[in-house]
């Protein structure tokens, strides 16, 4: 300020609190702040190097974030195919019951559940998705990992169609043809004149069967169902009853005709040309696609074939877990090493600074204790006028 003129001591000691005082202003930001380096003003260097270090573990840390929800992604696609490989254990066991007997009634009832297991199946890889991406449903769900902030180091997962078992580059497993119910009608004739046919007829009347004739029904296979043998007392009636007490037949007698109705293809044989007027019938149904010993081999095949590749396929999504579990270990560690390099630069000593600041508190007050002393010593001359 113009006109006011200060001592030399008192100069210096003034000169010394404000140097200390601008001390422990930047002492107190940096146990305020907790960095020694708060910008580049205070070293640009460091500044720099630590802030570039920074940029690099907040870019890991956004990849690191992708590869959780792409671990999620895989893990989905693993329970997936787990319990997609319990549904072919249940198909194969379908199979193996169907081999086990003879019936092509019931053969036919373990297609329908074989049928079911591949519905299901496709439904369950259907379901096996994770924020959008099911690695079990084929194109357009591929997945890729970033391990790197420039993209240069990355994973490629490629997925699967098993929403579709009966595509040749997934399960290859198709539906089995179902059992349809088919009829066919009996005809009698007697000559060449054929009878119609009421529930207490004999059928050795008319010369239409003789006693000990028999009818022998056969499956598609030839496998023998049952035989019905013809006495002297044997009516319409007792043909109807037996045959309704084959399993998945019925007949029904209705204008004078008798109606078979059965579950599969069935064969009448018998050998007297009064029946049907060729001694066979055979029934207009469809057999299931277990109906022979062959076609249930060739699906238990296609099972054992269907196993092999889910668990080739759930070794590949192993795998690329492991890589992307490994990565992602890396990733983090890597962010902690960059944190505390960048924390090396800048961050502040607070024991340190905690000392430079009690020292500082010191030495303010003796310059102000000294300053005191200046100013009293100028007083003094006064006091001589």
């Amino acid at each position: 300020m113009a006109g006011i003129t200060l001592s030399s001591a008192v100069r210096s000691n003034l000169n010394a609190l404000q140097a200390t005082s601008d001390l422990m202003s930047k002492v107190q930001e940096k146990l305020a702040t907790g960095r020694k380096v708060n910008s580049a003003l205070d070293n640009p260097n460091s500044f720099f190097t630590a802030k570039g270090l920074e940029n690099r573990a907040n870019d890991l840390s956004s990849l690191l974030d992708d590869m959780g929800q792409s671990v999620q992604t895989l893990k989905a696609a693993d329970k997936g195919i787990e319990a997609i490989s319990d549904l072919v254990d249940a198909a194969k066991a379908k199979a193996n019951q169907a081999a086990q007997t003879s019936s092509q009634s019931e053969r036919a009832q373990y297609a329908k559940e074989y049928n079911e297991l591949l519905t299901q199946i496709e439904d369950l890889a259907k379901d096996s998705g994770y924020k959008g991406k099911n690695l079990l449903g084929g194109t357009g769900n591929d997945l890729t990992v970033t391990f790197n902030e420039d993209g240069s180091s990355s994973l490629g997962i490629t997925a699967v169609d098993f929403t579709d078992t009966t595509l040749s580059t997934g399960l290859n497993l198709s539906d089995l043809t179902e059992a349809a119910e088919g009829t066919a009608a009996i005809t009698l004739t007697a000559g060449t004149t054929t009878v119609a046919l009421t529930g207490g007829d004999l059928l050795t009347a008319d010369d239409e069967f003789t006693a000990g004739d028999t009818l022998t029904l056969t499956d598609s296979n030839g496998t023998e169902i049952g035989t019905f043998e013809i006495d002297a007392t044997t009516t319409v009636n007792d043909l109807e009853t037996f045959l309704d007490g084959v399993d998945g037949v019925s007949a029904s007698l209705a204008s004078g005709t008798l109606t078979v109705t059965s579950d599969f293809v069935l064969n009448i044989d018998s050998d007297n040309t009064a029946f049907n007027s060729s001694s066979t019938l055979t029934t207009s149904a469809t057999d299931s696609g277990f109906a022979t010993d062959s076609a249930i081999d060739n699906v238990l095949s296609t099972l054992k074939s269907a196993q092999d590749t889910l668990r080739s396929q759930a070794s590949t999504f192993g795998t690329n877990l492991s890589i992307v579990e490994n990565r992602q270990s890396f990733t983090n560690q890597l962010i902690n090493t960059l944190e505390e390099g960048a924390g090396k630069l800048t961050l502040a000593d607070t024991n340190e600074e905690g000392a430079n600041l009690l020292a500082l508190q010191t030495q303010q007050s003796l310059a102000s204790t000294s300053l005191s002393l200046a100013a009293q010593a100028d007083q003094n001359v006064l006091r001589l006028f």
